[in-house]
């Protein structure tokens, strides 16, 4: 690379640090959840970016809590045992037999192995599941379903103690429940909506394998308020498992959080791009909030 194309990509990432400064300010000391998950778990490269993203996030002042899935890594265990995995309406059907397994694969394997990468990055990172401090205790979301919760009682002070320690919260979405202490597994996107609801998050960033939430032609849609979700919910719009994501995205904005965003994962630098650029990255769900605000001295 000739010296004057060097110089001039160091100019732009200049400008791009400089640009960012209002966005830096905005989220300053605020909590945001990320639900990380999809094809990027599966990927050193990606895991390793993903976590740099984090530890970059917790070092300009923000209180990341990242709350993870695993489903490929189950499906991988459940078929090594021998153990038969069915699902109903997009959810797995859990007995006893498979939430052993799901709860040693994430509170184990993928709850360290993320925890390691923000280590690895120059991050401080403690991973927990649900179950710990009762951060999440739940009753069965569906007889037909099993071993599935539904979070109905919430103890993040855990969090709040670890993020103000300086330390990134992993959690693995594994609880407890409320009549026996039964394990219960909890779809990772309803365990991060209801965790960023209990913290008033500011933001809560779903990353996914998809772009966002699209209109009937196709299109991304890139901000939407939630009567329009409703309405696209409704009419067909969203469907598959686009519908989970958004009824999430609604539960968490009428549990007190700001704005919910569903974006693909995949994407280099996806959550600095949503958080720290005028661009953002795919679909904000709000009501009446502005995206950018900086912070009022």
């Amino acid at each position: 690379m000739r010296k004057q194309d060097m110089n001039r990509d160091w100019i732009a990432t200049a400008r791009t640090l400089s640009e960012a400064l209002p966005f830096l300010q905005r989220y300053s000391g605020s909590v945001v959840v990320v639900k990380f998950g999809g094809n990027a778990m599966g990927d050193d490269d990606a895991m390793a970016e993903f976590a740099r993203d984090i530890v970059l996030m917790r070092q300009v002042g923000v209180n990341p809590v990242v709350v993870h899935g695993g489903g490929p890594m189950i499906n991988q265990m459940l078929e090594k045992l021998g153990i038969k995995s069915t699902f109903v309406r997009g959810k797995r059907v859990t007995d006893k037999a498979t939430v052993e397994v799901v709860e040693m694969i994430l509170s184990g394997l993928v709850n360290k192995r993320i925890v390691q990468a923000i280590n690895d990055q120059g991050g401080r990172a403690v991973g927990i599941s649900g179950k710990d401090d009762d951060l999440m205790v739940c009753v069965a979301d569906d007889p037909e379903l099993g071993f599935v919760g539904k979070p109905v009682e919430m103890n993040v002070q855990v969090l709040r103690d670890l993020y103000n320690a300086g330390i990134i919260p992993v959690v693995a979405p594994v609880a407890t429940g409320m009549e026996d202490n039964e394990t219960f597994n909890v779809n990772g996107d309803t365990a991060a909506g209801a965790i960023a609801g209990a913290l008033q998050a500011d933001r809560l960033l779903l990353l996914t394998d998809v772009t966002g939430v699209k209109n009937k032609d196709g299109e991304i849609v890139t901000q939407l308020t939630p009567d329009q979700v409703r309405e696209m919910i409704a009419d067909g719009t969203i469907a598959g498992g686009m519908i989970p994501k958004t009824e999430t995205a609604l539960a968490a904005l009428e549990a007190g959080v700001r704005a919910v965003v569903i974006l693909d994962g995949r994407l280099p630098n996806a959550s600095l791009l949503e958080l720290f650029t005028e661009h953002g990255a795919g679909s904000i769900i709000r009501s009446t909030e502005p995206r950018v605000k900086p912070r009022i001295r």
